[in-house]
């Protein structure tokens, strides 16, 4: 009789089976969803990542604002063949705004045009980088939108990347922010003098509102940098699914009609030596078609590395046979938000390495001024012969 019962334990027990697989399931489900909030919201991302990317922005425009300094007013200004009402027009339809278009006066356009080239000067300092980040993306947007058709289209990126820029923390490392933070701190761990009054404890309000500032922080700099990967990622991926549904592509023979283009053939000799090599030009457009569709799909992994350094050929290419070296430039800076920060702090040792000229170093007490001379041996005795 007892064996009777045994057949019916095995089915009242898979349910206990399926529930508690269930339950490990999501109780995975969970430390995951935990261990990416708390990723997201403790502790920031790729802070010298975003340092690299506000620098290369920064002086990419300043290097074209100050390029196109001679041609400034037929492109921008009240010269220009693009007049003010046109781009008005254009902004009843695109909704887009420029400061730009505020005045027609000549010595306004200057003043803008200073403003521009000095807050692309702060904002690769990284000054005061919270504020100057708004100011810096809203000089890319007007000028953008002052003359879209006049530029060879890098500056569409580089202002997405402004506009993103602003949401992350771009001015923690390599700055003058950064700088400044650190001679604070040090003052501050300096030994002070007893002045007889304690200083009054901060209450918890207000340490709350620094905590939930912080965290507010973090996060918008974390979404920051997930988003400039994300534009990245579909620009590339975008590009490659597009080149495959052409047939010029297909054939391999797109580089050849690229290079025979007079408006993008800065060096007609150079291009015509590298169209005589009809077989490297086959290859390298079926290489550049592939690079682009695989790229979201290697990021996680090593194969990232040397897709990263194909694609810096690629944009180097681009930028000396088509010359467009500001759409390269604002290529090469995206892709470097894609190297890991333990790369720039190698760099950042190999830098400190490096030999520099031996010079006197006086050092100064930050509060006395006074010089800090290293203690000196005192006399050695002589030991008495007699």
């Amino acid at each position: 009789m007892g064996t009777e019962h045994k057949p019916g334990a095995a089915p009242a027990s898979q349910p206990r089976i399926r529930l508690r697989a269930c339950a490990d399931i999501a109780g995975r489900l969970l430390r995951r969803a935990g261990a990416v909030t708390a990723t997201l919201t403790e502790r920031p991302v790729s802070l010298y990542a975003a340092a690299v990317l506000r620098i290369g922005y920064g002086l990419l425009y300043l290097a074209f604002l100050l390029r196109e300094f001679p041609h400034r007013d037929g492109i921008w200004g009240p010269g220009s063949a693009w007049t003010p009402e046109l781009a008005k027009e254009l902004f009843d339809q695109t909704g887009w705004v420029s400061i730009l278009t505020l005045s027609d006066s000549r010595a306004y356009f200057e003043v803008c045009y200073a403003v521009a080239v000095a807050t692309s000067v702060l904002f690769t300092l990284g000054w005061r980088t919270r504020a100057v980040s708004v100011l810096f993306a809203a000089v890319v947007a007007s000028f953008h939108a002052r003359s879209i058709f006049m530029t060879d289209g890098g500056d569409n990126l580089i202002l997405l990347m402004a506009v993103y820029l602003v949401l992350t923390a771009c001015g923690r490392r390599w700055s003058l922010d950064a700088r400044r933070t650190r001679l604070q701190a040090s003052e501050d761990r300096a030994p002070k003098r007893p002045t007889g009054q304690a200083r009054p404890a901060k209450s918890g309000l207000v340490a709350q509102l620094r905590d939930a500032r912080a965290t507010l922080v973090t996060v918008l700099h974390n979404c920051g940098m997930f988003v400039i990967a994300a534009q990245a990622c579909i620009l590339y991926g975008s590009a490659g699914l597009y080149k495959v549904q052409g047939s010029s592509w297909g054939s391999g023979a797109a580089l050849h009609y690229v290079l025979n283009l007079d408006l993008f053939r800065p060096w007609p000799a150079l291009s015509l030596m590298a169209d005589g090599h009809t077989t490297l030009i086959t290859v390298v457009g079926y290489l550049t078609v592939l690079l682009q569709v695989a790229f979201p799909f290697v990021l996680f992994g090593r194969l990232k590395y040397p897709v990263l350094t194909m694609l810096l050929g690629m944009h180097m290419g681009i930028a000396v046979f088509m010359g467009l070296p500001l759409f390269s430039g604002a290529m090469i800076i995206a892709d470097a938000a894609f190297l890991p920060d333990r790369f720039y702090q190698f760099l950042g040792q190999l830098w400190r390495r490096t030999p520099q000229p031996v010079e006197a170093v006086v050092a100064r007490s930050p509060r006395e001024g006074t010089v800090t001379v290293p203690s000196q041996p005192g006399p050695v005795a002589v030991p008495s012969t007699r």
